[in-house]
């Protein structure tokens, strides 16, 4: 198995770009054999708390439609995020795409301050099942608790994939947090974060990989969009740059 991780550079509320970017790192993950690629928080729109009202989208929405289209055809799962439309408020979503299945999302479950007048929280950890590993979705803030890594393992994790938006604060932090979570239960993680400007900030990229030793096996740079692509059985990486 495959595991494809994408350090991309989202135009701020851009979606139809953003599909293109998406793309790009789907059909090179697709041409490199990969069983499941992760792309950063809200990567269809940037992480861009304001403007989450006006670009919230529904799991039907059409313009999602591509990316079925490429999992089906592929034989590929797909996962990446959106401002999630629903009737409770907007949620930080992972739509994730299976092959020749109905889409599910994922929505964050713990939203730091600055995220609650804009979101509202989810209420359900998601597991997948990809070639009999299971994968555990997290997204940022919630990934830098340990109580969400400690119920993603209950649940039977056996991959715990991050998916954030970070600044070079937020990624010393992770770089310190991630490789104690590998070794207290036992899982590799992976580290899918963003490059550019978003909200009031510029995100940091390097997007990593640990294996359940906490010990880094590869890693992204700050400035460049790329691609890890991690076997959990070898513990390999493969570093693919823009």
């Amino acid at each position: 198995m495959k595991i494809g991780i994408a350090q991309i550079k989202p135009r701020k509320g851009d979606i139809q770009e953003n599909i293109k970017i998406h793309k790009k790192w789907i059909e090179i993950s697709i041409l490199e054999k990969v069983d499941f690629i992760a792309f950063p928080e809200l990567s269809l729109t940037g992480y861009e708390p304001e403007l989450a009202q006006e670009l919230a989208m529904e799991k039907s929405d059409a313009r999602l439609d591509e990316f079925q289209k490429l999992s089906d055809q592929n034989n590929i799962i797909i996962g990446l995020g959106i401002p999630f439309k629903t009737p409770l408020g907007i949620n930080i979503g992972m739509v994730i795409f299976q092959p020749n299945q109905s889409r599910i999302i994922y929505s964050k479950q713990r939203l730091h301050a600055d995220e609650l007048p804009y979101f509202i929280e989810g209420k359900e950890q998601v597991v997948l099942n990809v070639k009999n590993t299971k994968i555990a979705p997290a997204i940022c803030y919630e990934s830098l608790l340990e109580e969400h890594a400690e119920n993603a393992k209950k649940l039977g994790a056996e991959i715990y994939m991050a998916s954030v938006a970070k600044s070079q604060n937020g990624i010393k932090k992770a770089y310190a947090h991630y490789p104690k979570i590998a070794k207290q239960f036992s899982i590799p993680v992976l580290l899918a974060n963003c490059i550019g400007y978003c909200d009031n900030y510029l995100s940091a990229g390097q997007s990593a990989v640990w294996n359940k030793e906490g010990e880094i096996l590869g890693r992204l740079e700050k400035d460049r969009e790329g691609l890890l692509i991690f076997d959990p059985e070898t513990e390999e990486v493969i570093k693919k740059e823009n």
